[in-house]
């Protein structure tokens, strides 16, 4: 896709917003996905007059990660780049990968009586979770020759890179998760998948029972969960690939680092949705593409609580009019996939987005929901191809063919 829209590239002074609401689409509980019991009169608004739709992360049938998710959306073909999440968690947390490196993502997790009774160790504090990761990093630096180097993220998630002598081959890190994705479990065992990952498997190892033995007294984050080992893969930089000079705007680590892998600016960002607004709204006139993340509508949906999810969505729709006073040229607003909080996890299923421009057919759809966007004017379509859809919308595309 980057080959083909990149001869057509034409520079101008549009604004391009995609707001991702990660996790929005759901089932129907009780009749009703989360979007249609929820109250959002600002969103149903923004659909009328827009074009709607719903877009396959991966391919149809498949359920996506956060990373291949948001690579689609930003016009990255995620089949053809492929990645763990470790790279991305060590990056959005602002750790320098090397080619030496290999980065996993960790949670703190609860273990009791041989099996995890929480995954998430109940969703400690992050200074809690800042605190237990210093105490890590200053009983173990160094195993063997490796260095490892420990970065605390938010909630109960942190970063480990394990940082080796020399440069690693890229099957070094083809390596499986300890984390069962479901409590009542056992943890997994690590095992390599290739002759080059056996040794990065050994220092992993390693590391479980040294953090076992140091975390053992705490109530709930007695036991740390490993996932996602990865090294740094080589990516197309987003400017030079769709012309945009772009801003990340997220407050959870690997987001960022799926921005920065790409090459957009990520400044960190705390707060809640509202300072996310406020930081765009001091930012607009610096850059012509902005990638606003909305994290908590995910994390009620893996929570199975459907509530809290429809919740978090009415909360957006309020602050919605502060985004649209902006008057961006294009307004994408989407998820990088669909978390019904009746699965309690990410799902295959499209999901719903929407284009506002002065290039719209709109009219179509009455409300921003699953099944009114069936009846949009944007179909059902890959999800690598909304940003050639919002370079067209921007007027940044120049005539393909005589």
């Amino acid at each position: 896709m980057e080959n083909l829209i990149r001869p057509l590239i034409q520079k101008n002074d549009t604004k391009i917003l995609l707001i991702v609401l990660d996790g929005i689409g759901g089932l129907p509980v009780n009749g009703k996905t989360e979007l249609e019991a929820a109250n959002i009169p600002n969103l149903n608004s923004l659909a009328r007059e827009s074009a709607c739709g719903l877009h396959i992360p991966v391919s149809h049938g498949i359920t996506p990660g956060s990373g291949p998710g948001h690579l689609g959306l930003f016009g990255y073909n995620p089949i053809e780049h492929q990645m763990g999440r470790g790279v991305l968690e060590a990056l959005g947390l602002g750790l320098e990968v090397r080619k030496t490196d290999v980065a996993v993502r960790c949670n703190y997790a609860t273990f009791k009586n041989g099996i995890i009774v929480d995954r998430r160790a109940g969703r400690i504090p992050t200074e809690k979770n800042k605190d237990l990761t210093e105490r890590l990093q200053k009983k173990i630096n160094k195993i063997g020759r490796v260095q490892v180097i420990f970065s605390a993220g938010m909630e109960h998630r942190f970063a480990v890179l394990f940082r080796f002598p020399t440069p690693l081959k890229p099957d070094s890190a083809m390596i499986t998760d300890t984390d069962p994705q479901k409590e009542g479990m056992k943890p997994l065992i690590l095992r390599p998948l290739s002759k080059k990952a056996a040794g990065v498997s050994k220092v992993a190892e390693k590391l479980l029972v040294l953090a076992k033995d140091i975390l053992k007294k705490e109530e709930k984050a007695n036991y740390i969960l490993m996932r996602g080992f990865s090294s740094m893969p080589h990516m197309p930089a987003f400017e030079e690939s769709f012309g945009l000079k772009s801003l990340a705007i997220a407050t959870y680590p690997m987001y960022r680092g799926l921005a920065r892998l790409v090459g957009m600016d990520t400044p960190v960002i705390e707060g809640e949705v509202k300072d996310e607004i406020g930081f765009l709204e001091k930012k607009y006139n610096g850059y012509d593409f902005f990638f606003l993340h909305i994290k908590k509508i995910d994390s009620y949906g893996e929570d199975g609580n459907f509530e809290g999810k429809v919740r978090e969505i009415e909360k957006f729709d309020r602050l919605l009019p502060d985004i649209l006073n902006l008057k961006p040229d294009v307004l994408i607003l989407t998820g990088d996939h669909s978390t019904p909080s009746l699965l309690r996890s990410h799902s295959w299923h499209p999901v719903p987005v929407l284009i506002k421009s002065p290039y719209v057919l709109g009219g179509l759809c009455s409300t921003f929901t699953e099944r009114e966007c069936t009846k949009g004017e944007l179909g059902m379509f890959p999800t690598v191809n909304l940003m050639p859809l919002a370079l067209a919308h921007s007027l940044r595309l120049k005539k393909f063919g005589a």
